[in-house]
């Protein structure tokens, strides 16, 4: 991404773009450290501080990312992908035999900071955009990306989809974030045990590409980048290392799930899912634009002039709202560094 930042805005926009890389993927980290503290909350009913849970579940990841190869992480991808649907699934059925508050109405009027937490949410959840161009460049054939790229695409929204409505529809306003903690107890326990896989191995894939990046930025141009030196490795270690240092930090400095995701796609997800991309057709298609007589092209023109808006209005009332979360929920005893229960 900061690579394609560059050709648009020089030097300083891949110098931009490459920090609020690597401050996203901490803060993304974070979240997956600060639901590692909840499953295990839920899984042990609070049988310990939540500090010393984000600290276990930072330390499992560190050791888990402590390998420089995307290929070794990507195995584990399968293993996270099983684990998240087997969880989500087991949720959607029993929500749809509990139903705890069948009431749904399918059309609310929320208030202004409610409605925008909800909209920022679906922006985090396709936060991964920025991932894409260290996946491709890592394929042994990266003609293959496109197809890849459809297939998650379609899998993942049809199972957002279907999720979201037999939740919503059975749960209504009871649902909770995250979504496991909306059904019986004994259930979330199951649903949550399920999901370790994904609420650690998807953290270590965020983290690696993260690191990775800061990684190929100290070594490019050099023979480090490849050596099995202990130069290499051990730098390698030292990165991995502050990066999930500082997670933990985030994760226990902003203890409410929903309050860290509202403020990860304000600023960062907002950008990276719907600005820069409108920029990049931009710059491609810029010189066509004037003498465009195409209608496809200048509706996809107006398309992504709208999302350069749509990113500008969502990064600035988002980041009204997660102050404003972050504001209510510290007065609400959810404060920094607690080993009170996050459920």
């Amino acid at each position: 991404m900061s690579d394609a930042a560059e050709i648009l805005f020089g030097a300083w926009g891949r110098e931009i773009v490459t920090v609020a890389q690597i401050i996203f993927f901490i803060f993304l980290m974070g979240a997956h450290i600060l639901t590692f503290s909840i499953m295990m909350n839920t899984l042990t009913d609070h049988a310990a501080c939540t500090i010393l849970f984000c600290l276990v579940g930072a330390v499992l990841s560190f050791v888990l990312t402590l390998s420089r190869r995307l290929q070794e992480v990507s195995y584990l991808g399968i293993l996270s992908s099983l684990s998240i649907f087997i969880a989500v699934l087991i949720t959607v059925i029993a929500i749809g035999i509990q139903a705890p508050d069948p009431t749904a109405h399918a059309i609310r009027h929320p208030p202004l900071l409610s409605a925008t937490s909800a909209a920022l949410n679906i922006i985090t959840a396709y936060g991964g955009h920025l991932a894409f161009f260290s996946f491709q460049s890592e394929l042994a054939e990266p003609k293959d990306f496109t197809k890849a790229l459809v297939t998650l695409q379609v899998t993942n929204t049809t199972i957002y989809l279907i999720t979201a409505v037999v939740i919503y529809r059975y749960a209504g306003a009871a649902v909770k974030s995250p979504a496991l903690l909306s059904t019986s107890d004994t259930v979330s326990k199951v649903a949550f045990g399920i999901a370790i896989g994904t609420i650690v191995i998807s953290g270590v894939i965020i983290a690696h590409v993260g690191a990775k990046t800061i990684y190929v930025r100290l070594f490019r141009g050099t023979g480090r980048m490849n050596e099995r030196s202990l130069v290499s490795y051990g730098t390698w270690v030292v990165i991995v290392l502050i990066s999930w240092t500082i997670a933990w930090i985030v994760a226990n400095a902003i203890p409410v799930f929903n309050d860290l995701l509202t403020l990860l796609a304000a600023a960062f997800g907002s950008w990276f899912s719907f600005g820069l991309e409108g920029l990049f057709w931009m710059h491609l298609n810029w010189g066509e634009l004037s003498s465009a007589r195409s209608a496809r092209k200048v509706a996809l023109a107006g398309l992504n002039v709208f999302l350069i808006l749509l990113c500008c209005l969502m990064c600035g009332i988002g980041l009204w709202a997660a102050g404003q979360g972050i504001s209510l929920s510290a007065k609400n005893a959810h404060s920094a560094f607690s080993c009170a229960d996050n459920r």
